[in-house]
């Protein structure tokens, strides 16, 4: 009897500790890190003709680009829904759990939601297009909300915000850029403002920022209209910065439509952004005070479908570099491009278990193909038959399932 009572008190103590790991858990736009690659394993290497099974379909979103956020039991994506942008919850088979109005929408120029849901400790995080930021319980409650364009006196882009918030120990952050503060950071309980980071004089961008850890610090990098910066998590000092347009000057490009989520491994930085904007890899300085640049490709711009770094070569495609609309592969060493190559498209691409996913923007077309530094090797590929608009949505892998939105359909394919 009292090895069966330890037994089961071993047993609710696993669960209970099982529960804690998966309610601390951070999910986030590009999975992991923010790096577009999903821990997977076990996934097919090629699809059947005709691509993967559809899973299921949910089809009433509210019309958006952004990438739905899989948790363990749940399912999350933003939508825009007449002039609010709607956040919606689902089961993990697609069935509705609720819908919450979070904010006003952006209704002119490419009117979907952007905004990919933050999710940590059951709290819900979105930023709608006009700049309402919310805290929402995993029961569809708004915690709290504010419109932090207003509160800065800053006003979005033409596109209205993309950027997914940033959820950092007991803050979530946001870049409203402007007079008053280039990025903010806001209590993840109440909203309270924890501290705000200097104005830069610089215009906010579609960037959504991402957290490293290096030399005893967490820092915060991001792109604003005229700096790549960093600024420390802890009290929101800027730590360093580097005028963008001065070195992007040499080629006479100015247009600044930053979207670009930056990359990063062991002390180095990637910036890469559309519209001819040269790539930079950058090398902090042993405390982390400062960035050097290491090399820069100017024939290589990704515009909004982000790279990958797998081993030693990003992946990504071109906008208007030459040969424009290809897909990209580069040395992370030397900055050299081992090739370009024509595909449809230019397009989005994460990776899981070991292969690259390729979501071209102006077709639908899905492709699985194996990371070459020789070659573009796609193995398989089949098109999205439903929904409209562009095919801006980032895919997203999890528990074997391959997650497409396309306007206001999310399409779940079995790839495991």
């Amino acid at each position: 009897m009292r090895n069966i009572i330890c037994k089961n008190t071993l047993i609710l103590l696993l669960i209970i500790l099982s529960s804690l790991a998966a309610s601390g858990q951070l999910y986030e736009w590009r999975g992991p890190g923010r790096t577009g690659i999903y821990n997977e394993k076990g996934l097919m290497k090629k699809w059947p003709d005709g691509g993967p099974n559809l899973h299921w379909t949910f089809e009433n979103s509210g019309f958006g680009y952004s990438s739905p956020t899989v948790t363990n039991d749940a399912i999350y994506i933003t939508g825009r829904k007449g002039s609010e942008d709607v956040l919606t919850a689902l089961t993990l088979d697609g069935k509705k759990k609720w819908e919450v109005v979070y904010g006003k929408a952006w209704t002119t120029n490419h009117d979907g939601s952007r905004c990919t849901p933050t999710v940590s400790n059951n709290n819900i995080f979105v930023i709608s297009g006009s700049g309402d930021i919310a805290c929402i319980g995993s029961d569809g409650k708004i915690k709290w909300t504010k419109n932090h364009f207003s509160l800065y006196e800053s006003k979005p882009l033409m596109f209205g915000i993309s950027e997914s918030p940033l959820v950092v120990d007991n803050m979530v952050i946001a870049s409203p850029g402007g007079k008053k503060a280039s990025m903010v950071a806001f209590n993840t309980a109440d909203g309270k403002v924890i501290w705000e980071a200097e104005p830069i004089e610089s215009e906010p961008q579609y960037v959504s920022p991402k957290l490293i850890e290096y030399a005893g610090k967490k820092m915060i990098i991001t792109v604003m209209g005229t700096y790549i910066f960093a600024v420390n998590s802890k009290d929101g000092k800027i730590i360093w910065k580097i005028d963008y347009p001065k070195i992007n000057a040499a080629a006479g490009k100015i247009m600044k439509n930053h979207a670009g989520t930056p990359v990063f491994r062991d002390g180095y930085i990637l910036i890469a952004n559309g519209y001819s904007w040269v790539t930079l890899k950058l090398k902090l300085s042993a405390d982390g005070n400062s960035a050097d640049i290491v090399w820069e490709n100017r024939n290589f711009d990704p515009q909004l479908g982000g790279v990958v770094l797998l081993g030693n070569y990003i992946y990504g495609t071109n906008h208007m570099s030459q040969p424009t609309d290809s897909w990209v592969c580069v040395d992370w060493t030397t900055g050299k491009t081992m090739w370009t190559n024509k595909w449809k498209g230019r397009g989005s691409v994460i990776s899981a278990d070991g292969m690259l996913i390729l979501f071209e923007e102006r077709n639908g077309t899905v492709a699985l193909a194996n990371p070459d530094p020789a070659k573009l090797d796609i193995v398989s590929e089949f098109k999205i038959t439903k929904g409209e608009g562009p095919f801006w949505a980032h895919p997203v892998i999890s528990n074997g399932k391959l997650y497409i939105r396309h306007g206001e359909a999310l399409m779940v394919y079995q790839v495991r």
